[in-house]
């Protein structure tokens, strides 16, 4: 039988391959409790293997024991790993905070520096630099809340993810694509605008990447008359087109998504992706502190 969500986590090791199938479907019922057995199972494998260590070193000697004697020391060794593992302060806690930061699941340090923008929009041409980047980027993350909230509506992705590919492309809203005049594009996704564009457009200066290798080009990006007609673009692109297929079937997590804009060929930064996600997960703990 499955088990359900509320189903109980497997007690034996993970080398146990029973133990490894029923951790296997848990982890698609309920993925933070699947790491945190995870995370629990690592810790138990590393102390087996330190019990095995002292026992060949500072204890008795069990090479002369028959092979039902060893079975039962090993088993034994296991079991003291287990009651060891998963203790507070623990190594398991380590690990289980770094699967989930990298499975998208929980949201990583706030950075301790960065350019974000509290400003209410439209923002200004200069904006003055926060004096605490966090409460900035709290800010730009309230600022657009509505508005990813309305896509996330249209599209499925969650509204965190868009804002945070939003923050991603404008370096928290200090880095904008403008007019040549200073006035604000509104452009927050870095959409170029192609020959079936018919609207308003801002050419500036970008980073593009061929062959992993960055140069300076000159682009045309979109313009829009307002942050939620932003959104809006970017939530029809995303629908309309089937080269962003993939990426709505993968916004269940921050890295399927972010990996998926990235094969899609979104952004041309090789590491696009590992940005975005960590991104992303800066972007979970401010909603957090701003709920």
């Amino acid at each position: 039988m499955n088990a359900g969500p509320g189903a109980a986590l497997p007690t034996g090791l993970a080398s146990d391959a029973r133990a490894l199938d029923a951790l296997q479907t848990r982890a698609a019922l309920d993925p933070k409790a699947a790491v945190r057995e995870a995370a629990r199972q690592f810790e138990a494998l590393f102390m087996n293997e330190v019990m095995k260590s002292m026992r060949a070193t500072t204890m008795a000697d069990t090479r002369g024991q028959d092979a039902g004697g060893a079975m039962g020391t090993s088993l034994l060794d296991g079991q003291f790993a287990l009651e060891l593992s998963g203790r507070p302060g623990g190594l398991s806690e380590a690990i289980m905070r770094q699967l989930q930061r990298q499975m998208g699941l929980a949201p990583g340090p706030i950075p301790a520096t960065g350019s974000a923008n509290d400003t209410p929009a439209p923002l200004t041409a200069k904006p003055v630099p926060t004096a605490i980047p966090q409460a900035g980027a709290a800010g730009f993350v309230r600022q657009h809340d509505a508005a990813a909230r309305a896509a996330e509506a249209a599209t499925g992705i969650p509204a965190s993810f868009m804002v945070a590919q939003a923050a991603q492309e404008t370096g928290w809203g200090r880095k904008e694509i403008r007019h040549a005049d200073g006035t604000p594009s509104f452009n927050l996704f870095g959409i170029k605008a192609g020959p079936d564009w018919k609207g308003p457009t801002a050419s500036v200066t970008t980073t593009e990447y061929t062959n992993g290798r960055p140069h300076k080009v000159v682009a045309r990006f979109r313009a829009y008359g307002s942050y939620a007609e932003s959104f809006a673009d970017y939530a029809q692109l995303m629908t309309r087109s089937p080269r962003y297929q993939a990426v709505l079937a993968g916004a269940g997590s921050a890295a399927g998504f972010a990996q998926g804009l990235q094969r899609a060929g979104y952004a041309t930064d090789p590491a696009y992706a590992d940005k975005l996600t960590r991104v992303i997960n800066t972007t979970l703990r401010l909603q957090r502190l701003v709920a």
